[in-house]
């Protein structure tokens, strides 16, 4: 082989190599796939989406409007009621007090909320208000079954988990959380209060891309533990972080709340059942671990996942909600499903 053969032959080589790097890296571009599915995306995406590795954003968008009747649009920044991803926070509440010796998980409700007068009070224990094995369906109706031998998403028992913490540190639950978000500098973190709602985006419900106002809002100070938090993409990535990596709690605490105690199915997640622990998912059957949970409700919907292997976060909220139930998280779903095939969660070996 000649010299300009030879040259001739590598630069093919050359050419070949940079032409499959180039495919590899167009192929993981989740930024590219997320980008152009929220374009087309039906139901229209309208909300905010992070994706945060070892602390620092990788991809962040704002699409669509806060209040569709001003054509406010929405930021990075907006403010969101993310429903039932507050039920998590409010377990680390209990955990805190837990370390502090003022809460034994085994100790029946009673002791902590002794003016209930109710019969299961003496036998549903804190464990199981938290991973929702209790059977409370009504405050003043017979349990569904007997407490711990079996599973029922509920808020119920996240409103006396919050109770529990205002008797143990007697103090409102909106003073104890919102201590915590300002010690984690979060911001624009803080249970709901119609005092304090200036930022917060308007909720709708999404009938065929027709969106109605939600005018009154299910959060009441009684039910703050169950999903009272209004929060914002960036501040739940720093919730992320300090939950995820010891900053709250004690390891034994932390393990208390995401080791699995019960197998619980939904949607979002797939369609066998999966470990639940204290209002979290652990998700082992799919390309990776990851952990999270989901928020629905007053025109709001919320996703916050959690990647331990890669310390990757993927957070996104929607002011709006399906009324077909089919739809709920059409779109985080696909947003789950572009992530899990992209190198960002898997780490390299």
């Amino acid at each position: 082989m000649n010299a300009i053969t030879r040259f001739s032959f590598l630069l093919s080589i050359v050419f070949l190599f940079s032409n499959c790097n180039s495919f590899a890296q167009k192929k993981d571009n989740y930024a590219t796939q997320i980008d152009s599915l929220i374009k087309v995306a039906d139901p229209k995406f309208n909300g905010v989406i992070l994706i945060a590795q070892n602390g620092k954003t990788k991809y962040e968008k704002a699409q669509g409007f806060a209040n569709f009747e001003t054509k406010k649009p929405l930021t990075i920044n907006s403010q969101f009621e993310i429903m039932s991803n507050s039920k998590l926070i409010a377990a680390v509440l209990i955990l805190l007090e837990v370390e502090k010796g003022k809460i034994n998980l085994q100790d029946p409700v009673k002791k902590y909320l002794p003016k209930l007068s109710q019969k299961w009070a003496d036998s549903v224990t804190v464990h199981q208000l938290l991973n929702h094995t209790h059977g409370i369906v009504d405050i003043n109706k017979p349990l569904e079954f007997k407490p711990g031998t079996n599973f029922h998403y509920g808020n119920m028992s996240y409103s006396l988990l919050g109770q529990i913490v205002e008797h143990t540190t007697n103090k409102s639950y909106s003073e104890v959380v919102n201590a915590l978000f300002k010690k984690l500098k979060m911001k624009h973190t803080f249970a709901y209060n119609l005092d304090k709602i200036q930022n917060l985006t308007t909720g709708y419900i999404n009938n065929k891309n027709t969106y109605e106002a939600v005018k009154k809002s299910l959060i009441t100070p009684e039910n703050l533990g169950a999903d009272g938090i209004i929060s914002t993409v960036h501040d739940l990535a720093i919730w992320n972080d300090n939950f995820h990596k010891g900053k709250i709690l004690k390891p034994e605490s932390y393990q208390s709340i995401v080791k699995p105690s019960v197998l619980s199915q939904h949607n979002f997640f797939g369609k066998e059942k999966e470990g639940y622990g204290y209002s979290i998912r652990t998700i082992e059957k799919d390309t990776v671990k990851y952990l999270g949970h989901t928020g629905l409700g007053d025109g709001f919907s919320s996703v916050n996942l959690y990647f331990p292997e890669s310390d990757v976060s993927l957070i996104v909220i929607e002011n709006q909600m399906n009324e077909d139930s089919n739809l709920f998280y059409a779109s985080e779903r696909k947003i789950k499903d572009i992530l899990l095939k992209s190198d960002l969660v898997h780490p390299k070996k």
